[in-house]
């Protein structure tokens, strides 16, 4: 194999491997219905949890430990914030050949929830190859 192909090869992983970081933190990170939950809202709410588990018969305890845990991994994740900014800057570069060589259509990336804006930067257009 010769070091261009080789290195053509490192591109197209370090490609998709930006274009898959930006694509799950988005989808992460998509709003969800209903009201915002907030480190306060989560922690009475586990408190509410806690309580009712020492009267809970076994299937409803069973449920309740769940939701605790549920609740107690959402507040060790709330403090972690993600750089956007970068994981976007790095999908600009990478997300046109990337969507080039394995043919992804502006209205895939727009249906999968992409903001045209960074499409545009991107250097993605409208109505190419839809």
């Amino acid at each position: 194999m010769s070091d261009t192909h080789k290195a053509a090869l490192a591109e197209g992983r370090e490609q998709g491997r930006a274009v898959r970081r930006y694509l799950e933190t988005i989808e992460a990170h998509k709003p969800k219905r209903g009201r915002k939950r907030t480190p306060e809202s989560v922690q009475k709410r586990l408190a509410v949890v806690v309580d009712q588990l020492n009267d809970a018969d076994p299937l409803s305890r069973l449920h309740l430990i769940q939701e605790r845990m549920d609740l107690e991994a959402e507040l060790a994740s709330s403090g972690n914030t993600v750089d956007i900014a970068a994981l976007e800057a790095d999908f600009v570069a990478a997300a046109a050949p990337y969507g080039a060589r394995k043919g992804i259509t502006y209205a895939a990336w727009r249906q999968f929830g992409v903001d045209p804006a960074v499409l545009r930067r991107a250097g993605i257009k409208r109505g190419a190859g839809e």
